[in-house]
């Protein structure tokens, strides 16, 4: 007997040194969790950097030609909230058991030897009265935490932490959080945490614990009683966790299986028996677990079963980690064979619960983070289509502007020449026109003068203002005819021309502006041109000369037969030739030739003397003398009667002429020296006059060509801004498209890495 207890503490001492100084630390399946863990939240950390730069450049497109429309940037921001929430339940991810199991059962005794310490009370009756879990600090602190309370309470050791909390009296739903030292124990550095309840069978409200308590769990202990079967209590529990959740992981411990063990010399009659009761468990078990819950096949249950002494193997670990041999005292029978099946069970419950955390915590969370990828990765896809297609469609619109630009501005190099080509052409018909015009109805004057029928007298007063209203009646009528002769013709011209710069120049404007060039051409009234004669001014120098004249006096019969040839004789005793242009109109060529071949000049070659010369210029410049010179001559050549009759019907002429010298008379006389002298001012500014008229053609013309250019100026200007805003959008869609793929593409490289994830953690476990 003593040599096969020296042999057990043997096995079990060496077999607990090795598994706490390398299985565990290098090979425990609780590591796939932990690296897992670690692995996600890298993973979603980089989620979170890549939907937050999604949301910023969404925000910075929410304003730029509806590239991005608002739900979309609506649904990407909800993103952010998700994936910090995801991240948040990622860190406080653990591996969690819950134990159930009747009062007494060895629940805590079941924790604390697979703690390799006694962190929760345990002994005999109820000691137990609500829910506690165990979990690692990182700071190496021990202390607990009540339920709706962050205040740290010490404890100094496991042995107070039962009478305070029977103390406390809470209520058995209540949590207690017990932080211990990750360093102390493995599976707490694991990120395992232990869940220890009240029995089963000391309250009625099984489905609050459930609630509260069991739905995060990703493996559930019955710890039972090997001395007795399981109950129904146990089993309505687990039936209430079936119901709400699919297929629970369940391990059963048959607690105390060390009383079934027996004196040595009793051994043999009762290792049958012992075969019997085991087998009696297992079968029970198994048909619970796979056809009431139906969570496992018969043959995976079998392996969810154990035979086990909790409180044997506490105290062989309690005694291993205070350096001492396994166990100081008698061992039970069979004691070995429960520690390895105890070390058996911690394999697989470490490899379940290692699954069913990698599966349960982070399958549903790398589904979410791709489903979240994907919803990005098809947003982003949907912004670069949309921005492509919209830099198709600037590129076109640029197309179709600059084109159009080019032929406005070509198209008006070309109307502007021809424009100014046809303003030139027009200027120089409407000069030629008014100056023909003009200068017939300088020729009529006479007529027009005529028509004047004011009444006339010689005195001053009333002449000045007879004269000022001739001049109206001139300036008002030349005027009158001159529109009646051009106006209708220039008018229709005018308006032809403006017509065809409108249609011409309005083929150039877009359809908004067309509009606007039709307003330009009308006018409440024709087109007339100003003719500016002012004969009020133009005649103001001239002076009537209305002193009776004898036509057959000495110096008029000298004027009248010397003539043109008269005149070139001049004081200084030379010829002066005078010009044709200032001869009045009324001397012909008859009356040149009769006066100059009644002076009886010897010669037409200026041939006479100079005594003779000085002698005609003398009697015409001298009058009476003259007159007594010729009339002695007279006398004694042709003899006293003839001169008497003759000078009888000279006197009769004076005195008719005499009395006919009426206003009348006076009138015409000075009609005619008036017509003559406007004759002369008006044809001095027939070109001022016509070169006038064509300048307000050109004014006008100009004009409205000047305003019609300026129509089209904005409308370029409008295109060069038109491309000038097409060449931003285009800057920004380029921009706009570039980070979309850049972004979809990490997308895809993050939907990646969760694949890689599930295939590495979750897929391989299946």
């Amino acid at each position: 007997m003593a040599a096969y207890i020296n042999r057990t503490v043997s096995m079990i001492g060496g077999d607990s040194q090795l598994r706490v100084n390398d299985a565990r630390i290098d090979n425990s399946p609780l590591q796939i969790f932990v690296k897992a863990k670690k692995k996600i939240n890298d993973i979603f950390g980089e989620i979170e950097d890549y939907v937050q730069d999604t949301v910023i450049f969404m925000e910075s497109l929410q304003d730029d030609h509806n590239i991005i429309k608002k739900e979309e940037i609506e649904n990407i921001k909800g993103y952010v909230n998700k994936v910090h929430g995801i991240r948040d339940v990622l860190k406080r991810d653990h591996m969690k058991v819950a134990f159930f199991g009747r009062t007494s059962n060895g629940k805590s005794t079941v924790i604390n030897a697979m703690l390799r310490d006694k962190i929760l009370p345990s002994g005999i009756g109820h000691t137990t009265n609500c829910f506690l879990q165990v979990e690692g600090s990182e700071n190496g602190e021990s202390y607990l935490m009540t339920n709706g309370s962050n205040e740290k309470q010490n404890v100094s050791s496991v042995g107070q932490l039962g009478h305070a909390l029977c103390k406390e009296k809470l209520c058995e739903s209540n949590l207690v959080r017990i932080f211990w030292p990750k360093e102390k124990c493995l599976l707490l550095r694991d990120d395992v945490v232990f869940v220890d309840s009240p029995g089963v069978d000391v309250t009625p409200n099984l489905d609050e614990w459930i609630d509260k308590h069991c739905l995060d769990a990703d493996v559930f202990v019955l710890v039972a009683n090997a001395e007795s079967t399981l109950m129904v209590t146990e089993k309505n529990f687990f039936h209430k966790v079936s119901t709400r959740l699919s297929k629970p992981n369940i391990f059963i411990l048959n607690n105390r299986w060390d009383a079934s063990a027996s004196e040595p010399e009793f051994f043999e009659e009762l290792a049958n028996e012992q075969k019997e009761v085991r087998a009696q468990h297992q079968d029970r078990a198994v048909d619970f677990l796979s056809k009431e819950l139906k969570v496992y096949t018969p043959k995976d249950a079998e392996d969810r079963i154990f035979f086990i002494s909790a409180k044997e193997t506490l105290q062989a670990r309690m005694q291993e980690q205070r350096g001492q041999p396994a166990h100081n005292g008698a061992l039970a029978e069979g004691f070995q064979n429960r520690y390895f099946e105890f070390q058996d069970f911690e394999r697989k419950f470490e490899e379940c619960i290692s699954k069913s955390a990698v599966k349960t915590k982070f399958e549903q969370h790398s589904q979410r983070g791709k489903h979240i990828a994907t919803e990005i990765r098809q947003t982003l896809d949907e912004i670069l289509n949309r921005a492509q297609k919209m830099r198709v469609e600037q590129l076109a619109i640029k197309k179709e502007v600059h084109d159009k630009l080019n032929f406005t501005e070509e198209q008006l190099t070309l109307i502007t020449q021809e424009m100014k080509n046809k303003i030139h052409h027009m200027v120089e018909d409407v000069e030629q026109r008014v100056s023909k015009a003009l200068n017939e109805e300088i020729r009529r004057l006479a007529v027009l003068v005529d028509e004047f029928s004011v009444p006339f007298h010689p005195e001053s007063l009333v002449l000045n203002v007879y004269k000022r209203e001739l001049h109206t009646h001139v300036e008002n009528g030349l005027g009158s005819n001159l529109r009646a002769r051009l106006s209708t013709a220039l008018a229709l011209n005018m308006e032809a021309s403006q017509r065809e710069m409108t249609n011409r120049m309005a083929s150039l404007l877009p359809e908004s502006k067309r509009q606007l060039s039709l307003n330009i051409l009308p006018r409440r009234e024709p087109f007339e041109i100003l003719y500016r004669l002012n004969c009020d001014n133009l005649c103001a120098d001239f002076h009537e000369d209305l002193e009776f004249r004898f036509s057959w006096g000495i110096t008029a019969l000298i004027n009248r037969f010397a003539g043109k040839q008269g005149q070139r004789l001049a004081i200084a005793n030379y010829p002066q030739e005078i010009p044709q242009s200032i001869v009045s109109p009324t001397d012909s060529v008859d009356s040149v030739k009769y006066v100059t071949s009644s002076v009886n000049f010897p010669s037409r070659n200026d041939d006479w003397s100079l005594a003779t010369r000085i002698a005609i210029a003398s009697i015409t410049s001298q009058g009476t003398m003259g007159g007594l010179i010729v009339a002695g001559f007279m006398l004694k050549t042709v003899g006293w009667r003839l001169i008497a009759i003759t000078g009888a019907i000279y006197g009769a002429l004076y005195l008719y002429e005499r009395l006919t010298w009426t206003n009348k008379a006076k009138e015409r006389e000075f009609k005619r020296q008036y017509v003559d002298h406007a004759t002369k001012k008006l044809r001095l500014i027939v070109d001022l006059t016509s070169a006038n008229c064509s300048h307000q053609v050109q004014q006008e013309l100009s004009s409205t060509f000047a305003r019609l250019c300026h129509l089209v100026d904005e409308a370029t200007t409008e295109m060069d801004d038109e491309l000038k805003n097409i060449a931003k959008t285009l800057r920004v869609l380029e921009e706009a498209a570039t980070s979309a793929k850049v972004l979809r593409n990490k997308a895809n490289y993050l939907a990646n890495e969760l694949e890689l994830f599930d295939a590495a953690y979750i897929k391989s476990l299946n």
